[in-house]
């Protein structure tokens, strides 16, 4: 009499995949949120490659662009990038997403935000490093601003933020200019 073993019914996951439990209870996400981004996360990471990671070329699917390099999008993908081994697995994805959670800690916010501005990794935002990014940022949106209108908008951040007039901004003046311009933060969270 011939025995048939049948094994459990595995559904494939991407590589890097993490239960949404574990990345609930260390996120300001819910198990349903998790289970929710897991099915954007596999959109996303087979958009380009079908390998089941997000790669750099992801700012294809998630930024809708192919203009080629992009500071934003570059620059969240290595703060995404946690392991730093050029893709972004599950785990990173929904660890990173959580800084924008409406529930996430505004120090936590503000803390990512820096790190964003910061291009160089230097633990300060220098002025050329605010302008590339206020370069960008406008370019992703589409806004077109003068250059003397970008220069506006740097010299105005540094007036407030540089508090020692050492022309760069420290994490501390950082966070003391975000506690005076909250509306800095407005797209540090998702709807």
């Amino acid at each position: 009499m011939g025995c048939v073993l049948s094994s459990p019914r595995r559904s494939r996951r991407t590589p890097g995949y993490e239960e949404p439990t574990v990345l609930a209870s260390q996120t300001s996400f819910t198990v349903n949120e998790v289970e929710a981004l897991y099915e954007l996360y596999k959109k996303l990471s087979y958009s380009i490659f079908k390998d089941g990671l997000i790669h750099k070329e992801f700012r294809l699917a998630l930024f809708r662009t192919s203009k080629g390099a992009n500071l934003f999008a570059d620059r969240v993908f290595d703060l995404f990038d946690l392991k730093r081994n050029g893709v972004i697995e599950f785990g990173e994805f929904v660890r990173s997403l959580s800084i924008f959670h409406p529930k996430a800690p505004e120090s936590d916010k503000t803390a990512f935000a820096f790190k964003l501005y910061d291009l160089r990794g230097t633990g300060y935002i220098e002025k050329e490093e605010l302008r590339e990014m206020v370069v960008a940022l406008l370019d992703e949106s589409d806004l077109c601003l003068s250059d003397s209108a970008v220069e506006e908008i740097v010299d105005n951040t540094f007036s407030q933020a540089d508090s020692n007039g050492d022309d760069r901004i420290d994490p501390k003046e950082w966070e003391e200019f975000v506690k005076k311009n909250p509306a800095s933060l407005r797209n540090m969270s998702l709807p």
